[in-house]
């Protein structure tokens, strides 16, 4: 029997992956799909790429028999999206953020340990073949145990084509909330590193001076377990129409105690140099290195843990930390423990 994803809100074009993945897998159907927002609704009715059937989600809810709710609507919707429908006996994925505050996740924590149910994000960066080359050689101590990490993962910000819901009053949650999710869950897998303290983190509003509220800059230095350091950069200061071509979309910097190792967006290599190296070195790529935010979902789903990079506990836990790194942007606070 098919697993049955019902899909609610389509004001983020990234879910529209899943879309596209579910429609292609054997053994999963889209069964329904839900959008409240009677614009966007017209925008999905004529793409063709979905045929809603729904414009109320407790209706959807109530009256579609499905194992799955996915979600995609503007980011403050989504904690309560995701918990109405684990209440409903759901299991949720969703893209990322799951949600923009602490309450809603504790509550969405609380739900899915008591009901059993699982919770997937659309965290793809663990996928990238140069990134699963780069974490085996830095957990094989290729470089030496990590001490610095330098990470960009700068966006354009488009605010012409963007959905206009990014620069109305409490609909987005913050750019590192946003952005910075990737980061923070990337780099304890990646370098086998818990983050363990907010040494300082700062968010403010540069390009969007019609939406002063809109912090479209962030950056932030965060603590390892190891007392190594951590500087990142998450802001929507990338060019315009190029934006997503450029190096410093997702830069990752390494230095361990033996040498270096980077990975930039437009590169097939990774470039390497450590001690007693005459020249730096581009590596290449393990071939057949690949993951699926999705097949760790239904791997979660069936209870097959051993086979999942990603869980409902390592996405609750990034999306945690996460927040904790936003509220530190957003209050001043420094030197804050995750």
């Amino acid at each position: 029997m098919s697993i049955r994803f019902a899909f609610a809100g389509f004001r983020h074009g990234h879910i529209y992956a899943l879309v596209n993945e579910v429609k292609a897998r054997p053994g999963l159907a889209l069964v329904a799909a839900c959008e409240e927002d009677a614009a966007t609704r017209k925008e999905v009715q004529a793409s063709g790429r979905v045929e809603v059937t729904h414009d109320d989600f407790a209706a959807m809810l109530r009256e579609v028999d499905c194992d799955v709710v996915v979600i995609g609507d503007y980011y403050a919707r989504r904690g309560a999206m995701a918990l109405a429908a684990l209440q409903a006996g759901r299991h949720v994925i969703l893209d990322k953020p799951i949600c923009i505050t602490m309450a809603e996740l504790d509550a969405i924590a609380h739900e899915s340990r008591e009901r059993g149910l699982r919770v997937g994000c659309q965290l793809d960066m663990r996928s990238n073949p140069k990134l699963l080359t780069m974490r085996r050689l830095i957990r094989e101590g290729f470089i030496g145990e990590p001490q610095t990490v330098c990470i960009t993962g700068q966006h354009p910000l488009n605010m012409a084509t963007r959905p206009q819901w990014y620069f109305q009053p409490g609909c987005h949650g913050g750019t590192i909330t946003d952005i910075g999710i990737h980061a923070i869950d990337l780099l304890p897998w990646l370098t086998g590193q818990r983050l363990t303290e907010v040494t300082a983190a700062r968010a403010w509003n540069a390009k969007p001076k019609t939406a002063p509220f809109f912090k479209d800059c962030a950056q932030f230095m965060l603590q390892m377990e190891n007392g190594g350091g951590v500087l990142g950069d998450v802001s929507y200061l990338s060019p315009d129409h190029c934006g997503y071509s450029v190096r410093q979309y997702w830069r990752i910097t390494v230095h361990g105690e033996g040498g270096v190792l980077e990975t930039q967006n437009g590169e097939k290599t990774i470039y390497c140099a450590r001690n007693g190296d005459p020249a730096a070195q581009d590596l290449a790529v393990d071939e057949g290195a690949t993951g699926s935010y999705l097949d760790d979902f239904l791997n979660d789903m069936a209870g097959n843990l051993a086979a999942c990079d990603l869980t409902t506990a390592s996405i609750l836990h990034s999306m945690r930390q996460t927040l904790i790194v936003q509220q530190a942007a957003d209050s001043g606070k420094t030197n804050v423990a995750m």
